[in-house]
């Protein structure tokens, strides 16, 4: 089926048109703070404003006044998508009856219903919405930390750390080495570590063809792995490697000041290297007492509800909920089932059972698209995956140029779901 910005927003719409808004219970209007203004956040603040038809005091906080995707940025370091077609306003959001405030939110008084500004400000909150996206865990890469993210940058939060990277591949010497330190499970995703090679790749061949690739992975395998090795293997013969963990790519320690990597013991030289640590929910989660020891915030499967505070929830990639990856695609359908659990909560309207759904399409050089996805059902343990799909080895050019222009078809819609 192929996946266009009417059919992605027509669906959108199917699965979340709703009775119209009843009265609200009580004479004030009830308040939803969203942190966050990503796919979970905005698409989740956007759909409580929109539905709740005006029922719903609903404040967005984000402290970017534009928004960099992580998706389609790996296009970017390919070559293959502008910087500025990933960046996005939230002024249509707030024409649209959202209170858009563009600031950081540093705690969260979860007795008090609290949330405090870096400006200063605290807001009084009904719900409150989490969806801060990833932070790093300290320490994950030996010799790394964010200090050193100059040197060795991580552009795995899309801006200027993407920027970064771009420049320092371009600049690379004739037959240099690019490294990359990939992450361990679970990871956001995008911006996939695997594409992003890809991209890397497909740069490297047009400037600098002599140029070499390290995958140094502590996993022994990944989401479409036989798919990128063939692409790999077909466009890029002999640039990429990739070192797993019976070749020591899970003991890799970094020097940034000497542009080395350490693998199993053993120093090599390195003129990029994009270090990409374990991952946690957004600090603000943990600020809010809703992450458990694993850094990540359990939900409830049926209404991405914080199982720690039934005042909050929790959204996207900060969220262990079960199969679904942490992905744009996973938080834009998450956010649609808990927009309609509160305004359901909140104003008495109609609460729809929950279904949601993931794609996941990766580019591995010009016109050679794959994709992986799944539909999913809440059970009492998890969020399960019930059908899934994934591209083939060895399918012909139009059908990944059409599994490509599919995802681009997506990007249109699901930037238009989020921001409106």
């Amino acid at each position: 089926m192929t996946l266009n910005r009417r059919h992605f927003l027509g669906t959108s719409l199917a699965t979340a048109t709703f009775l119209s808004a009843p009265a609200v219970l009580g004479q004030a209007k009830p308040r939803v703070i969203v942190i966050g203004g990503g796919a979970g956040g905005a698409t989740a603040a956007r759909y409580m404003a929109k539905d709740s038809e005006g029922a719903l005091d609903v404040t967005l906080i984000e402290a970017n006044p534009i928004y960099t995707t992580c998706f389609f940025s790996n296009l970017y370091l390919g070559g293959f998508y502008d910087f500025d077609k990933l960046q996005h306003g939230y002024g249509t959001l707030s024409s649209g009856g959202v209170n858009v405030i563009h600031d950081l939110a540093t705690a969260v008084d979860a007795a008090a219903r609290t949330v405090t500004l870096a400006g200063g400000q605290t807001l009084d909150y009904d719900r409150l919405v989490l969806s801060p996206g990833i932070d790093f865990k300290d320490g994950s890469v030996p010799g790394w930390s964010l200090d050193h993210a100059e040197i060795m940058p991580h552009a795995y939060k899309a801006g200027p750390q993407t920027q970064l990277l771009k420049r320092m591949v371009e600049a690379m010497p004739e037959g240099g080495t690019f490294a990359m330190v990939a992450p361990p499970n679970p990871y956001r995703c995008p911006p996939g570590p695997y594409e992003r090679v890809s991209m890397i790749a497909h740069l490297l061949k047009a400037r600098n063809p002599t140029a070499k690739i390290l995958i140094l992975d502590p996993k022994e395998n990944f989401s479409k792995k036989a798919l990128f090795e063939e692409g790999w293997g077909r466009h890029y013969d002999g640039m990429v490697e990739w070192i797993g963990p019976d070749f020591g790519g899970g003991n890799v320690e970094v020097r940034p000041d000497t542009m080395e990597v350490i693998v199993d013991g053993e120093a090599q030289k390195v003129d990029v290297c994009n270090v990409i640590p374990a991952q946690k929910a957004g600090v603000i989660a943990a600020a809010a007492g809703v992450t458990d020891d694993t850094g990540w915030a359990p939900v409830d499967p049926f209404t991405m509800k914080s199982r720690a505070d039934e005042n909050i929830w929790v959204l996207g990639d900060s969220s262990a909920q079960g199969d679904m990856p942490k992905s744009g695609f996973s938080a834009n359908s998450q956010a649609k089932v808990a927009a309609n659990a509160i305004r359901g909560e909140l104003t008495g309207s109609r609460v729809f059972p929950a279904k949601y759904s993931n794609t996941c399409w990766s580019l591995i050089d010009t016109d050679d698209g794959v994709k992986v996805g799944a539909s999913y059902e809440p059970t009492a343990e998890k969020i399960a995956s019930v059908e899934s799909f994934i591209s083939q080895t060895g399918e012909d050019a139009a059908l990944r140029k059409a599994t490509y222009e599919e995802s681009l078809g997506w990007y249109a819609g699901i930037t238009a779901d989020m921001f409106g």
